[in-house]
């Protein structure tokens, strides 16, 4: 069997254990989602909800985070870990989408990576959820371990390898929920602690579990 067709016979279990494939980030407008996951570095993402559901209050429009000063972002995010560095990338996101966008969040890789804070992952969850573009969100170590033991790569921890090798066997149009999905199965069966094999429906392809 060749690895595209291991990746389909995957991501067909992976739909039907998980049919909603969607972004644990909660939201209402796309520079949210930007800044949601510029948090989210070292950081879980019920921590995220938790201090955007009264950032997003605070600071209501993207111009009030580029009106407001670092200091009253690094407050209302502390909690988040790295929360003074985080705030400076919000203010000065804001402010350079505002300059340079006209207040929209931009659609290609080239110009999301000039955002301040904003890596590949970032920008292939933007693209993904926001543009439905296909693209693979591979910096969660969820994805990167289980696409690992799944044999869908070469067991690299390198982000950018991962997302590249996982593009040669995925199919487009399933890649972006295919990530989202080996999230939720990181998190609820194959944790990095300790994998729940007795109740994974992916055993028959882990290399994890059959070596």
């Amino acid at each position: 069997m060749t690895k595209k067709e291991r990746a389909a016979a995957v991501t067909e279990l992976l739909k039907s254990v998980y049919p909603e494939a969607v972004c644990a980030l909660h939201y209402t407008h796309d520079y949210e989602l930007l800044f949601a996951t510029r948090l989210s570095a070292q950081c879980t993402d019920a921590r995220v909800n938790i201090v955007t559901e009264k950032l997003f209050k605070q600071f209501p429009t993207l111009q009030s985070f580029a009106d407001a000063s670092e200091e009253e972002i690094a407050e209302a995010i502390k909690t988040c870990g790295l929360f003074r560095t985080k705030a400076r990338d919000l203010k000065a996101c804001a402010m350079m989408l505002i300059a340079n966008y006209g207040g929209r969040v931009p659609d290609t890789m080239e110009e999301l990576l000039k955002l301040p804070g904003v890596g590949r992952k970032t920008a292939n969850l933007i693209r993904g959820d926001i543009f439905h573009e296909p693209g693979c969100v591979v910096a969660d170590t969820h994805c990167i371990r289980i696409s690992g033991r799944l044999g869908l790569t070469d067991g690299t921890k390198d982000p950018i390898k991962v997302e590249k090798q996982l593009r040669e066997v995925l199919p487009p149009e399933e890649s972006n929920d295919f990530c989202h999905r080996l999230v939720l199965h990181g998190r609820a069966v194959c944790t990095a602690r300790t994998a729940k094999c007795e109740l994974c429906p992916l055993c028959e392809w882990c290399d994890h579990f059959l070596s």
